[in-house]
């Protein structure tokens, strides 16, 4: 089983990071950093949810690791096809984010609120969306940010808003250590070549009527699915964490978030400097609990303390779903957990089933079969990796990786 503490063995766990910071006012730029010789391009794409959520995942855990080491990220999020008389999914994430972090983070929305075709595109849709790239060239030329997240930019190229040839180039040409994130449905081909990194999520809709029936009688929306063998399943959870608080926040209420992870003992996760920010910027929020040995478990190597592990943090599960306390639960790894037989199904099924209606509940972790209570989820994301820069050698980044 694959519970790593990354995806892929690399010597950048042992690496440590020098930073200048020459702007004095202890920001870490794309121009400050020493840590990769070119950052990478990361593009989230398909028709399953998570895209925008695992982008504000990897957001969230950039600002962690400054926070852990001292220093500051700087972030532009920048927003295609989302303007404004509408609310999207992130926009609490972001409220969290621009709160938590208000001189780390930037934000700019673009385009109209309505869904439209290339047929139905106008010249305001094309207006908006060179408003928009005007503004990220400015953003990528003037290597001020060491992340830049273009969310929709693949959908806006889909639609022939913008040239796709003037886009590869300008983000091929950004500066040395800059990540930039791109997201959206229907990636085009060109972007794909130049990208490190391409993740697609894919949707899986339930089939069983029964199934159907039953969620649909226990009022039973809310729980999600994130599996696979690509990048974005815990960092998506991370940004349901981020909505949850958000929604807190804008409502004038507190939306607690209990974080569970399972096969994650010792330390050096890749969600651990995340959580960390979180819990610094909303510490009343945010619990945080890990269990498990600090080794992969494989199977059919399975020891006596991984099955009590397992069941120790079950049982606070279990506890915590049903007493309605947290709006959001985020069971980190369970999938592989009871693929790995360490815990039963059943009650699983039966505490999901009875979950109160405000509550949602988030699972996340790779698994060759599919328990039961995939059936119940209201999403199902299967995360597919098409390429990943580690695979040919490239050092793991920290803070974006790991």
């Amino acid at each position: 089983m694959v519970p790593e503490k990354s995806k892929f063995n690399n010597s950048a766990h042992s690496s440590k990071s020098s930073f200048r910071s020459s702007n004095g006012i202890g920001i870490t730029t794309a121009s400050d950093s020493q840590e990769r010789i070119h950052g990478q391009l990361h593009i989230y794409d398909g028709e399953g949810k998570g895209k925008s959520q695992a982008a504000l995942g990897v957001v969230l855990r950039t600002i962690g690791l400054g926070i852990c080491e001292k220093r500051q990220t700087r972030v532009l999020l920048l927003r295609f096809l989302k303007g404004p008389g509408r609310a999207y999914d992130e926009d609490a994430a972001i409220e969290a984010l621009q709160k938590g972090f208000p001189h780390l983070i930037d934000q700019i929305r673009t385009g109209r609120a309505d869904f439209f075709t290339a047929n139905e595109a106008t010249d305001f849709d094309a207006q908006e969306a060179k408003r928009g790239w005007d503004i990220a060239k400015g953003a990528i030329a003037s290597a001020l940010y060491s992340v830049v997240v273009l969310d929709e930019l693949n959908p806006v190229l889909d639609l022939g808003l913008l040239s796709i040839d003037e886009v590869v180039s300008t983000i091929t040409s950004r500066p040395h250590g800059m990540e930039i994130i791109v997201t959206g449905r229907a990636a085009p081909l060109k972007l794909i070549k130049v990208a490190q990194l391409h993740s697609e999520m894919r949707a899986h809709r339930r089939c069983d009527k029964t199934d159907q029936n039953i969620i649909s009688s226990s009022n039973l929306d809310g729980i999600e699915i994130y599996t696979g063998e690509g990048k974005g399943k815990s960092t998506s959870a991370l940004g349901k964490a981020l909505q949850a608080i958000g929604r807190g926040i804008s409502q004038d209420k507190s939306h607690r978030v209990l974080i569970l992870q399972w096969l994650k003992g010792g330390s050096g996760y890749t969600e651990d400097a995340a959580i960390a920010a979180l819990r610094e910027s909303y510490p009343h929020l945010v619990d945080h609990l890990r269990s498990g040995r600090d080794a992969i478990v494989w199977r059919g190597q399975q020891q006596s303390i991984d099955y009590v592990e397992a069941e120790r943090a079950w049982e606070i599960a279990r506890a915590a779903i049903s007493s309605g306390l947290y709006k959001t639960v985020i069971l980190d790894e369970l999938n592989p957990t009871v693929d790995l037989e360490l815990l039963p199904t059943e009650p699983i099924v039966q505490t999901l089933l009875r979950k109160p209606a405000e509550t949602e509940v988030i699972i996340t972790g790779r698994c060759k079969n599919h328990p039961s209570y995939f059936n119940l989820a209201s999403v199902h994301s299967e995360m597919v990796c098409h390429k990943h820069y580690a695979e040919k050698g490239i050092d793991l980044k920290r803070g974006v990786d790991y």
